[in-house]
């Protein structure tokens, strides 16, 4: 064992051991958000955790599009390790060289040299920021969509659609308006001169992957000019190379007013960032807006390193290829409950005949492969940017018996 992990295990007390000890331990003492864990995690390597019980899992999920780089990736961890041995934190009263070089560098994917930033430590706090944004322009009236996920804090919540999320908080903030996700008619109907901002998600990865029409964005940008609104794009989950480019809307050409990331940015370390551009980049003023430790220098360096590797080692090439790869042999299987593979990059939703992809999801689990169902009727994988197109065919492989195991316990 090494002196890291020693320490590790000594700092974290007199834990019980093994799944089941920690669980019970868990029921006891962390609040009831989530439901029971499916495992125990103590270790990743790479595109594999190990569960407390020794057993290995190749995660096709990284966290929920988190851990960009896998996990224990050497180049975040000496940057990370680095960073906190020198400067961990000193408030915002205060600049370090970390947190304006990261700014620096996402302030330049949006093509806006003026473009600024406000750090976060979520991307909820970083949609919280974007919605505070949206009041400065005087108007209080935002459209979002069906199916739109972007957090839970009250006014990322007021934003979302999920009735099940909503109701038991409201009333929300705003005056929020939802119309159909990908349909630009129903957006040019709702979108006047009364609309401060509209907020979409260029793919919808909480709703099971959906991808809208080709010049979906492009209409929202012409018709948020026309009203004098805000675009507001989310690419919490789309952003920092999941689907083949840094950010989906401007690898389509589109500028937005405000851009939210997070996720991937950190692989790992919480952070978070509310990207504005035009006039949109100097509404918020001293005293608008806050956060303690958002772009804290070493959260800020985890987010340099994964920008740098992803850079380095031309990863935004390779998640094409990979994420084309899956298809590939996704639909070459032929199996009757797979009906398409939609999304971009390493960012897909397995699309099935039937809704039994909670079921594939656990029995995926069972057999080593870490996946989930967003809906009932979906899977979706969201591997590290690194994964292997060999390492995606173990569980491709693994894909027609757990299918058929799901279809036959659901019969």
């Amino acid at each position: 064992m090494s002196s890291d992990v020693m320490v590790s295990a000594e700092l974290a007390g007199p834990a019980p051991r093994g799944s089941a000890g920690v669980l019970e331990a868990y029921a006891h003492s962390v609040m009831n958000t989530f439901g029971p864990p499916k495992r125990v995690f103590v270790r990743g390597e790479g595109c594999y955790v190990w569960d407390a019980d020794g057993r290995r899992h190749l995660d096709l999920l990284a966290g929920i599009a988190v851990n960009a780089l896998g996990h224990a990736h050497p180049t975040v961890l000496a940057a990370v390790t680095g960073q906190i041995s020198t400067l961990g934190h000193v408030s915002n009263f205060f600049a370090t060289p970390a947190q304006v070089a990261l700014a620096t560098r996402l302030a330049g994917l949006t093509g806006d040299d003026d473009a600024k930033v406000f750090f976060t430590n979520s991307g909820t706090e970083a949609n919280e920021a974007a919605f505070k944004l949206t009041r400065m322009t005087g108007r209080t009236k935002i459209i979002s969509t069906e199916g739109a996920f972007h957090g839970r804090s009250m006014g990322a919540l007021a934003v979302t659609h999920n009735p099940k999320y909503r109701a038991p908080f409201e009333p929300l903030p705003g005056e929020v308006t939802f119309v159909p996700y990908g349909d630009a008619e129903a957006l040019a109907a709702v979108v006047d001169e009364t609309v401060a901002a509209v907020v979409l998600e260029p793919i919808q990865g909480e709703n099971g992957v959906v991808v809208p029409s080709a010049g979906y964005l492009a209409r929202a940008r012409e018709l948020c000019d026309a009203a004098g609104a805000l675009l507001w794009i989310d690419e919490v989950q789309t952003g920092m190379g999941r689907t083949g480019s840094w950010l989906v809307h401007t690898a389509q050409g589109v500028r937005a007013d405000v851009v939210t990331l997070a996720k991937g940015l950190g692989n790992g370390f919480p952070i978070g960032a509310c990207i504005a551009t035009g006039r949109a980049a100097t509404m918020l003023q001293p005293g608008s807006h806050g956060s303690t430790f958002g772009g804290n220098p070493v959260a800020a360096i985890a987010g340099l390193a994964v920008m740098n590797v992803i850079e380095r080692d031309g990863l935004l090439d390779q998640v094409t290829a990979t994420g084309e790869h899956l298809v590939s042999v996704v639909m070459g299987l032929g199996h009757p409950l797979v009906s398409e593979v939609r999304g971009r990059g390493l960012l897909r939703g397995i699309v099935l005949n039937a809704d039994v992809g909670p079921a594939v999801a656990d029995l995926a689990l069972e057999a080593g492969f870490v996946i989930n169902a967003p809906r009932p009727h979906v899977l979706r994988i969201a591997p590290p940017l690194v994964v292997t197109p060999a390492q995606l065919d173990t569980f491709v492989e693994a894909l027609p018996g757990l299918l058929d195991a799901a279809s036959g316990a659901a019969s």
